[in-house]
Parts: structure tokens; sequence; C-alpha cells
């Protein structure tokens, strides 16, 4: 991302920190980039495309974190390592939904309207609710195979669960070790679920009606 862009969307993102999206200025945020207002109206076409830029910006973050809970360790084993990176990336979830509220909206479908707007739905753009977790557990699955996909939607959900229901400690040690012990068992190319455990549905996040807490 070019670095002008960056410095736009950070100085925006720090306004909506400070402030609900319908109260921060265009004009502030040019002003705290060191550019001027028809700067930061050329790059994003007014306060709505700076808004889907920080959508995107959200999303692209969270799947860099994502990433990097994927990534191998230096000694990996791998059975426990495919279940530590899966606690990895529950962990990452819950922490990052619970810090940045573009990402818990993302998740969730809950657009407060203190946040940006979504990109319409239709348009390239458009997140669907789900979209983003879909996109963990295809990731989880590529980087972790032979790993069986259902092993990485059970993280993907159980990380969700947390997100749309907060405990008192998030994902905290004690729930991050029985996550291992579920998804630690020996794992190959013909691993199943067990037989009395039907498939899931399609992974989606359940909505929430905007403004909801």
């Amino acid at each position: 991302m070019p670095a002008g862009r960056e410095s736009l969307l950070r100085a925006a993102g720090a306004a909506l920190s400070a402030r609900p999206w319908p109260a921060v200025r265009m004009v502030e945020v040019a002003a705290a980039a060191g550019v001027s207002r028809q700067t930061l109206y050329n790059e994003f076409g007014g306060k709505d495309g700076l808004g889907r830029a920080l959508v995107r910006r959200a999303a692209e973050e969270y799947l860099d974190g994502v990433d990097r809970a994927l990534a191998p360790g230096p000694l990996s084993l791998p059975d426990a390592d495919a279940a530590g990176r899966l606690a990895a990336v529950a962990e990452w979830t819950v922490r990052a939904a619970r810090t940045r509220p573009l990402v818990r909206a993302l998740l969730t479908g809950g657009w407060e309207p203190a946040l940006p707007a979504p990109p319409p739905p239709g348009t390239r753009q458009a997140l669907a609710p789900g979209d983003l977790a879909r996109t963990v557990r295809d990731r989880a699955a590529a980087a972790l195979s032979p790993e069986p996909a259902w092993r990485c939607e059970l993280a993907v959900r159980l990380a969700l669960s947390y997100v749309i229901a907060p405990g008192e400690d998030a994902i905290g040690d004690g729930a991050a070790a029985e996550l291992l012990r579920l998804l630690g068992v020996p794992a190959g190319p013909s691993a199943r679920p067990p037989a009395q455990a039907p498939p899931g549905p399609r992974l989606s996040a359940p909505n929430r009606t905007a403004g909801a807490r």
C-alpha cells in the first residue's frame, strides 16, 4: 500500500477510535495526515470511500494475523503443531474482535451506527457475514494439510462463539489448553469426526442487528 494512502488510513483509524464515524470529519483526517482535504478526496472519493477502505484494511490486517498464527514454528511436530496453530488462530480471532470493532463487525455482521458502513451488497468489495470466517477456515485447511477441514472449522466456530458471547477471560489459558486437547489427537488424510456427530452446516457468523451489544 502506498505510504501516502497508508498514512491517511492510519489517521482515519485514529479518528474512529476517538469518536463515532458520523462525527469524524474529513478535514480533521487530512490535517492529521499532513495533507490537504482535496488530496484526501482525490484518494478515496469521499467519506464513504474512506470508510470502505478502512473496512477492507481491517479485514486485511486480521487475515495477516491469521497467516502469522498459521505459520509453522522452527521445531514443529506435525500433530501437536497443527493443534497449536489452530489454537493460535482462535486466540487471535477473539483478541482482534475484542479490540477492533471493525473486525468484530466483519465476523458477526453487527454493524453499529458508530462504525463506517460496509460495502453495499452486490458490489465487488462486499463482505457478507461469515465471509472472513470461511476464509480463515479455508486458509487453515490449506496451511495444515492433510489436517481435516472439520478440525479447522471447529477451531473457527469456537473462536466465533467467544466473539459473539465473550466469557470473562475470552480464550484464556484454560480454554486454549482444552482446544489443544480436542484438536490434538493424531490426524491423517482419512481422519473423520466422531460417527455420532452429523456434518455441520456451512460456516457463517450469526447476524446481529446494528447497535446490538
